[in-house]
């Protein structure tokens, strides 16, 4: 199965993390309703790939932004490194 990436339309690279997932639950819960003709549920489902591409990258960029503080033996702050999360 490949990876297929959309790009993502002005309109959605514009939106907060929280705003884009506010619409990306509601994508779902439409889906889910099952009151939704196909062509609409295309449509809808599109949208819905392209606010999840859109949530991830601001995550990503957050996490590449985080930093662990590292202490010393005394317990005080001596600096920061990068945050690895494996």
């Amino acid at each position: 199965m490949s990876k297929r990436t959309t790009e993502i339309p002005k309109d959605i690279k514009d939106l907060s993390f929280e705003d884009a997932l506010n619409k990306l639950e509601e994508i779902v819960y439409k889906l889910e309703s099952g009151d939704v003709n196909l062509e609409d549920s295309i449509e809808i489902y599109t949208k819905g790939t392209q606010l999840k591409q859109h949530c991830q990258k601001k995550l990503q960029s957050a996490q590449e932004k985080i930093e662990k503080i590292s202490l010393s033996q005394s317990g005080d702050p001596s600096g920061t490194e990068p945050f690895d999360v494996d």
